[in-house]
């Protein structure tokens, strides 16, 4: 029912998840882990547009706002500040921001990003929510080292590494798409149905990154597509001894 959400992301990532990641994700002993990173992850989705804004769109006035936006999520992914409550319905903004002068891009960037930015924050409480309704315990766990593993590899000048910033956007968004519809068969009815949820907003996100490199670059970006999907796919496929969400094969 999903599949033509599915089959351009296929095409777009350079491999698809190894069946040894699957095997482990199905093990009980991994929901807890896979969900708490989960809610980690769409908070560093939110984090990474917030400072594309802020360093490449954004007023002061904006820079101020958007920071209040993401910072109660902040506080309670990284301090257990707030609770379950405290975090109902505060993925919205107080007033419509604008971009800086003279930035052609920045109002593009803007629309698309606040929509990413509240629709992840949202996803953040959806994921709590189904942490606590499960029994489990939240607490922060470690990031594995597949965005900095892409992160890296980030031209140094302008526009040139805003653009690789927006592909890697991209591939992430696409991963985590093919991740949510390869785990939801394997779990209950409820988070299955969730995660497939998620599908639709994903795969708009990577197609938003893509659109927004290229619409920046002054060049066809296919090549740096084409460098990032094969640093992606090793970072997927090749043995990985931290378990997380976007972890490659699983040694152990």
């Amino acid at each position: 029912m999903y599949q033509e959400l599915l089959t351009p992301i296929h095409q777009f990532l350079g491999c698809t998840t190894p069946e040894a990641w699957i095997e482990q994700a199905k093990k009980p002993t991994s929901l807890p882990i896979i969900l708490r990173d989960h809610l980690l992850c769409e908070l560093k989705a939110a984090q990474s547009a917030v400072f594309l804004l802020k360093r490449y769109a954004l007023t002061p006035e904006g820079i101020e706002s958007i920071t209040q936006l993401v910072a109660p999520y902040e506080q309670y992914a990284y301090k257990l500040i707030g609770d379950r409550e405290s975090l109902k319905g505060k993925n919205t903004l107080s007033k419509l921001i604008k971009p800086r002068a003279g930035c052609p891009y920045g109002q593009d960037m803007i629309d698309k990003m606040v929509l990413l930015i509240r629709e992840e924050l949202h996803h953040f409480y959806q994921v709590l929510e189904i942490i606590e309704d499960n029994g489990f315990v939240y607490e922060p766990i470690p990031a594995s080292r597949y965005a900095k593993g892409m992160i890296k590899h980030v031209r140094t000048y302008e526009p040139e590494a805003l653009v690789d910033k927006l592909v890697i956007g991209a591939f992430i968004e696409a991963r985590s798409c093919e991740r949510f519809a390869k785990l939801a068969p394997y779990l209950s009815e409820e988070i299955g149905k969730f995660y497939v949820s998620l599908l639709r907003s994903e795969a708009r996100h990577y197609q938003d990154y893509l659109a927004l490199a290229q619409s920046i670059s002054n060049d066809d970006i296919t090549p740096r597509i084409q460098h990032f999907r094969q640093v992606e796919a090793e970072l997927i496929s090749s043995p990985d001894n931290d378990f997380k969400f976007h972890s490659g094969s699983p040694t152990r």
